[in-house]
């Protein structure tokens, strides 16, 4: 039979494991919706951006210039968007997180 403190230690280590293996899985679920994200602004892109000049001539940024870029900036507008919004919940998550971390602590 085990002493108390074997047990505490016994029941902190299957803990962390489920927090890692929790973890784990949010990431994996973070990269399909980043995945997911990604290929329907291609699509979005793909349809906005309409034929029209195919390279840049005359330097950098010359393509911003031709009259068909809107739907580029607005693909990377809205990319830029998405991203704010994912790393907001990330860290709200995160946070969320090390609460209910320093609350379990505590109770112990």
């Amino acid at each position: 039979m085990y002493d108390t403190a074997r047990r505490v230690e016994l029941v902190k280590r299957q803990i962390r494991k489920n927090t890692r293996r929790r973890q784990k899985r949010g990431i994996g679920r973070l990269s399909a919706v980043c995945m997911l994200l990604f290929a329907a602004l291609m699509q979005t892109a793909d349809r906005l951006v309409g034929q029209g000049q195919t390279a840049a001539w005359g330097g950098f940024g010359a393509m911003l210039l031709h009259e068909d870029a809107g739907g580029y900036v607005l693909v990377g507008v809205a990319a830029f968007a998405a991203a704010v919004v994912l790393t907001v919940v990330c860290m709200r998550l995160h946070e969320r997180e090390k609460q209910k971390q320093k609350h379990e602590e505590d109770a112990t």
